[in-house]
């Protein structure tokens, strides 16, 4: 089985499972997560591969981290993630990418993200629940940081936190690439 073919499987088996751990129908999680039922139908079948932005609806919808979703690795206290295991969601033809370093989900969904940004590449992101927090390190270049429509610039070595329950969007404006690793803290599902 491809490493595709498994985070699918993953991704079907466990949205199953916090989807009747939260007690939802599937019509219920798929207005909580702004998404259709037919996605959410398709994605329990493992029929579907769905983008970034859908799978971090339908975290944010169950108030599991996206490392909870995609895990087929349940084991011990320590995890260790090997660097050819990290999970990369999104990337562009200019070689911009992220990728899922680690997750877990005490108190709430906490995660550890890698981000390269190419000259000219931005990644948005509609707002997440209410209390989510990011934390954020530039470690090479410039970041062009926007969080509800005002923009901040993060040069290397500076750090950024912000409340990200509004839209926000992570740019390279300059001619150099941009390395970024980030946290998301997303508050316990009620």
């Amino acid at each position: 089985m491809s490493d595709l073919d498994q985070l699918t499987q993953s991704l079907a088996g466990n949205v199953r499972h916090w989807r009747a751990a939260r007690n939802l129908t599937l019509d219920a999680l798929a207005a909580r997560a702004g998404v259709s039922r037919g996605m959410i139908v398709q994605i329990e079948q493992a029929r579907t591969n769905p983008s970034i932005g859908t799978v971090v609806k339908i975290g944010d919808a169950l108030g599991v981290s996206i490392t909870t979703l995609l895990d087929y690795a349940q084991g011990p206290a320590v995890r260790i993630v090997p660097a050819e295991q990290a999970v990369r969601l999104w990337h562009t033809a200019a070689g911009s990418y992220n990728r899922l370093l680690a997750g877990t989900e005490a108190p709430g969904p906490l995660e550890m993200w890698d981000w390269q940004l190419m000259p000219g590449d931005s990644s948005s992101s509609d707002p997440h629940p209410p209390g989510t927090v990011e934390l954020l390190h530039v470690t090479a270049g410039e970041l062009t940081l926007t969080v509800n429509g005002t923009t901040f610039q993060v040069p290397a070595g500076s750090s950024a936190s912000f409340e990200a329950g509004t839209p926000h969007t992570y740019s390279n404006d300059g001619d150099t690439p941009t390395a970024m690793v980030m946290a998301i803290s997303v508050p316990p599902s009620r």
